[in-house]
């Protein structure tokens, strides 16, 4: 296989607290603030049970990426894993879905961002520039490198979590108040069918907010002691995201109900801004908003940074341009940064929530699938867990991924094709070279 050579190797900066910080700042973003209004609208009060349901699934595929990045601590995450203990095909097919997905989820974080924020001050015909300001500054601060990616990315997430927390104890006595009456019934459907296939729509939706602990993998070369920062990093953003995820889902569901949650997702008015409103505390929904506004900018940095080095990766093994290999001085990859906050830029200029957030879900699904495929070919000396753990995630996942709108995955399945075409050709050209 033809490999690119590298003008620089990237620097390990990054210890636990950094990498937790990291994860939760990928996934605390459109998964909290949106996510849970659109699965609500598609299980209830449910999604209660969603949430848990994509938390033990997203759990099974964070145990097989610890174990393959503490094995090999590396940029690009289950391209990497892909190639080494699969087919290149597969690795290949991984970071495709990922780069789809996750360039759509970026591009609608800076939308969102922008959009809270022009609400908050007026001006809401400026969303679109704004978005494309956000991701320009966001792309300048991960040129710059890792450690002030990593100092932004803190600030940023601990802004949220402040925000998250403070919204849960304002609304604690609207869901002490209510008692059980929020959970009753707790399955419905609108048309008296099956809750069933809403459930399980609802939990491959939310299992996309779970995905965040992705970037702890894809930054792996950048980690201090990577066998020990990584799996540690991981679990403990899955066991904060988890705690926070199903605390707010309670307290905004007692607020307003699933219907409203859903509603708001529809009419671009943030689900937890609306349910904020009804609380006693006049300025929670403000205070929401201002988590909004730095949840979705940490989303679209972290995402820059993982989506940057999945194209270095592929840069190095000829699957993109090998120019996108290129490490500076400082221990950036600047091109292929660049590259990612161009792509993010110009998505922003399109986009629908739900239709994202849909399409995320099934590529992430299959991208996981394929991770806990990798992590059934590990060498039993390098093994961290039970295979069974890497067997639940893959068969969750492939089932999980088919859930979604029929549109949504078939037009997933013809962009795997269309990436294979284009990874066979770009193979075949770099050997005849």
């Amino acid at each position: 296989m033809t490999q690119v050579a590298t003008t620089g190797s990237l620097k390990r900066e990054v210890g636990v607290f950094g990498a937790t910080m990291m994860g939760i700042g990928s996934m605390v973003g459109t998964g909290v603030f949106v996510s849970i209004g659109i699965a609500a609208g598609a299980a209830g009060r449910a999604v209660l049970l969603a949430i848990a349901l994509a938390a033990i699934v997203a759990t099974c595929n964070a145990l097989s990426s610890a174990q393959l990045a503490a094995s090999m601590p590396v940029s690009g995450g289950t391209y990497e894993y892909g190639y080494a203990y699969l087919k290149p095909w597969l690795g290949f097919t991984a970071s495709w879905m990922f780069l789809c997905a996750k360039t759509a989820s970026a591009a609608t974080a800076a939308l969102g961002f922008a959009g809270y924020l022009l609400q908050m001050v007026g001006g809401e015909s400026l969303v679109v520039p704004v978005a494309v300001a956000a991701i320009v500054a966001l792309t300048a601060i991960v040129v710059m490198g890792i450690r002030r990616s990593n100092r932004a990315n803190i600030a940023i997430v601990s802004i949220t979590l402040f925000a998250l927390v403070f919204f849960v104890l304002a609304g604690l006595p609207r869901l002490w108040s209510k008692g059980g009456e929020p959970w009753h019934p707790f399955f419905s459907t609108s048309d008296g069918g099956s809750p069933w296939p809403g459930l399980l729509e609802a939990t491959a939706l939310m299992f996309v907010a779970f995905t965040g602990y992705a970037r702890i993998a894809t930054l792996g070369e950048e980690m201090r002691d990577p066998e020990r920062t990584i799996p540690r990093a991981i679990i403990a953003t899955l066991v904060v995201s988890a705690l926070l995820y199903i605390s707010v889902a309670a307290v905004a569901i007692a607020a307003i109900g699933p219907q409203s949650l859903a509603e708001a997702v529809q009419t671009d008015v943030a689900p937890l801004v609306a349910a904020a409103r009804t609380f006693d505390l006049p300025a929670t929904h403000m205070i929401v908003t201002v988590g909004a506004i730095t949840a979705m900018l940490g989303v679209a940095l972290n995402l820059i940074l993982g989506l940057s080095r999945v194209v270095l990766a592929m840069g190095r093994r000829a699957d993109m341009p090998g120019v996108f290999a290129d490490v500076d001085a400082s221990g950036s990859p600047n091109l292929a940064v660049i590259a990612v906050g161009g792509a993010i830029a110009a998505l922003a200029l399109i986009g629908n929530v739900e239709v994202t957030w849909s399409f995320s879900a099934f590529t992430v699904l299959i991208y996981y699938a394929i991770t806990n495929l990798a992590a059934l070919r590990l060498p039993k000396e390098k093994r961290l867990y039970s295979p069974l753990i890497a067997w639940a995630g893959l068969a969750a996942c492939l089932a999980l991924a088919f859930f979604v709108e029929r549109q949504i995955w078939m037009v997933g399945l013809a962009l795997i094709a269309v990436g294979l075409v284009w990874h066979g050709l770009r193979q075949y050209f770099a050997r005849r070279t």
